[in-house]
């Protein structure tokens, strides 16, 4: 059930349950068509995902154009994510086009292009030959397969299989206790990222970032058309965490990648830990893979994937994902409509502010971090229907969004760029809108704007934070406490 602006319906009595932590979902051959994307937004999608791993160039400018055709339709921003495959480490071939390691046995890696046997195969990443040691581990097919290196050379690497099985061509390898020394942008990715940034796409995902190096180098090849979200899928970034999130745009927590290079306990505490760093730095944080992945098949959920779902959202997460549930899943509407309903649950429970408010977030010694510092305050004082924030960057709505206010954001922006990429932050709803240019003109359009997205009745009370001289990027400087009166919302209703 929707509203009339297409927004999800979350109680009985028909009023519209502002949801501040945000869905994002892939989009694939389940779902890139433009009845289905409408399907998901009315469920609740804010965000979709293209994953460059699967299709073509072709495939994915229509699926863009099907979310801008959705957008206008809707008259509501959206953010398109195009997430990079980055590099693949694979094993070679064999004879038989599969083999069968021996568990407690020995298998080699070697640079033998020959195929494979049950005691060696060809590693077509030279690289590797000279960084592995041993002790260390490799895991082959998702971690399926398991080895630990007794001897590496230049030119064969020597294990001990610790768990053995089936292994077929090209199966994937995960090297979890190295920094591997292969660039995070392949050739693959360069054309993707070129493709993502002609079509307009918000935010871009790069892969396997293992160094603040990685980031970096994607930072000067996006050049600033498209926010750079890093995806925390390797240990090895965890050393560096702190530089990575400073030199990104935004995080997002790739637990499946992670938990094949993890041990499973690891990751819970790894991911609130990530969540929390990032929530402190005022980016937005993502969590993401297998949240509800039993709805590819099934159309519920188990309590395990609820619960999952629930402890994100508890620990103030900007977004939670939605990967092969929405792209090839048999219940993709479903799926987003289970987690908008698990998300608006948990932001109903009155332990919700407690918790997300746990992070010790210290604000900058700014004038712009004090004034967001002092809306989240009077939130808690004052019972307020919102908080207008007028940005061109975005960034006075990121410093509001990172105090995690009790009341809900309004972001007006004359950027329809910061506007999208509002759609992956926490409790802001944006608005695509002329500039202001003057006090009375910026009271008149906050109420005016509040009133028509439902932030307020008469009597209401709400902040406007905003910079001037307007239209002077990070001069925020002005907090202001406006009440809607009664003639006021006379006037919306007539219009």
């Amino acid at each position: 059930m929707t509203n009339s602006e297409g927004l999800p319906v979350g109680r009985p009595d028909g009023l519209a349950i502002r949801r501040k932590v945000k869905i994002l979902a892939t989009l694939g051959p389940a779902s890139r068509d433009p009845e289905m994307i409408a399907k998901l937004i009315r469920a609740g999608a804010d965000s979709f995902r293209v994953n460059m791993s699967h299709g073509d160039h072709a495939t994915h400018a229509e699926t863009i154009r099907n979310v801008r055709d959705a957008e206008k339709a809707f008259q509501r921003p959206i953010g398109i994510l195009c997430d990079m495959q980055g590099p693949k480490l694979r094993v070679g071939t064999f004879k038989d086009g599969r083999a069968v390691l021996r568990h407690s046995g020995h298998f080699t890696l070697d640079r033998d292009p020959a195929p494979g046997d049950d005691l060696r195969v060809c590693l077509p990443h030279p690289e590797l030959f000279g960084v592995l040691h041993k002790g260390q581990r490799l895991l082959i097919d998702d971690g399926k397969l398991r080895l630990r290196v007794i001897t590496a050379g230049a030119d064969e690497i020597h294990c001990a299989v610790e768990v053995g099985g089936v292994i077929s061509d090209r199966k994937g390898l995960n090297v979890p206790d190295a920094v591997v020394p292969v660039p995070a942008l392949t050739d693959k990715d360069r054309r993707d990222v070129a493709f993502a940034i002609e079509h307009g796409t918000d935010w871009i995902g790069l892969s396997f970032v293992q160094r603040p190096e990685d980031v970096a180098e994607a930072r000067r090849l996006i050049g600033g058309h498209a926010a750079l979200i890093a995806k925390i899928e390797k240990p090895a970034a965890i050393q560096r965490l702190a530089e990575i999130i400073e030199l990104a745009d935004g995080i997002m927590v790739a637990r499946g990648d992670l938990g094949v290079e993890l041990n499973p306990e690891e990751v819970p505490p790894l991911q609130k830990r990530i969540v929390e760093m990032t929530r402190r730095s005022g980016k937005p944080v993502i969590v993401a893979t297998q949240m509800l992945e039993s709805m590819i098949e099934s159309p519920a959920p188990t309590r395990a994937e609820v619960s999952d779902v629930a402890n994100a959202v508890y620990d103030g997460a900007d977004a939670v994902m939605l990967s092969a549930e929405t792209a090839s899943g048999q219940w993709p509407e479903e799926a987003v409509t289970i987690m908008h309903r698990i998300a608006a649950q948990v932001e109903a429970d009155p332990a919700y502010k407690r918790r997300i408010q746990l992070a010790d977030v210290h604000p900058d010694s700014t004038t712009a971090d004090a004034l967001a510092q002092a809306c989240a305050t009077i939130a808690d004082t004052v019972t307020l229907a919102g908080i207008i924030v007028f940005t061109g960057s975005g960034a006075s709505a990121r410093r509001v969004a990172r105090e995690r206010p009790a009341a809900p954001m309004l972001v007006l922006t004359p950027s329809n760029k910061t506007a999208r990429r509002m759609a992956l932050m926490w409790g802001a709803l944006a608005v695509h809108t002329r500039d202001i240019g003057s006090f009375e003109e910026m009271i008149a359009k906050g109420k005016r704007m509040a009133l028509r997205h439902g932030f307020g009745v008469a009597g209401a009370k709400l902040i406007a934070l905003a910079g001037v001289p307007f239209g002077t990027p990070g001069a925020t400087n002005l907090l202001h406490v406006v009440t809607l009166a009664g003639d006021e919302l006379k006037r919306h209703k007539a219009e």
